[in-house]
């Protein structure tokens, strides 16, 4: 049998994961010939081959996706010629985006193992095959590492309230706790430094009232 001279139809798919459990591949089943495939189609004009997949993704297995890392290409000759299929590695987020299309009967979730043997085509069971584990184990480590980090980041916040109480809190006890100015100047160490002239006419001040005082009563006295 001779190469087909036809110009390749271009395609492109992902391999759909939705974590829970255990991770789940998503698989879908045509209506037209009852045959399980990888969610993918064609592209539209001038549409790029990855937002072809990730839409091709949403409309096939009715769940938003992200599209991570490109997995490979799968080249086969269909019915209506060669295909050049483009896959990437896909992760379900949130619920469903919507009902599938029309052109699919049934979408199934399934473990790894049981989707390879699920698939109708052989070049489709041997991709997935070769790209799946590799594909589930970088969904279940970014995973992880997602709720990690959010959950290193809660301390954080909650933390930073506690560390600032308490620098806010001594300055209105260290001045109730200090003596009263005019108690300061009666501490020893004052005599240490250059003598103020300020406590000496206070203390004189004092005096002299304490002698008119007595001076008042010697006089009403007499």
């Amino acid at each position: 049998m001779g190469k087909s001279t036809r110009t390749p139809v271009l395609a492109a798919g992902g391999i759909v994961i939705r974590n829970g459990g255990k991770p789940l591949v998503a698989i879908v089943q045509r209506r037209r010939d009852n045959a399980w495939v990888l969610p993918k189609g064609k592209l539209k004009p001038n549409e790029k081959p990855i937002a072809a997949a990730r839409r091709e993704a949403i409309e096939e297995t009715g769940a938003d996706v992200r599209v991570h890392e490109f997995l490979g290409v799968i080249s086969y000759v269909g019915g209506s010629g060669p295909k050049i299929a483009h896959f990437w590695r896909m992760q379900a987020i949130g619920g469903a985006a919507g009902k599938p299309m029309d052109d699919i009967k049934t979408v199934e979730w399934l473990p790894l193992t049981v989707a390879i043997e699920r698939l109708s085509l052989p070049h489709e069971q041997f991709f997935l095959r070769n790209v799946g584990r590799k594909a589930l184990n970088r969904t279940q480590r970014k995973s992880r590492r997602r709720p990690a980090a959010e959950e290193a980041a809660l301390p954080v916040a909650e933390v930073a309230p506690a560390i600032r109480m308490p620098i806010a809190e001594p300055a209105p006890v260290a001045a109730e706790a200090a003596p009263p100015p005019a108690h300061r100047t009666a501490v020893p160490r004052v005599k240490l430094v250059k003598p103020q002239p300020q406590p000496r006419w206070e203390v004189l001040t004092r005096l002299t009232r304490r002698w008119q005082v007595a001076v008042g009563r010697t006089r009403r006295a007499g």
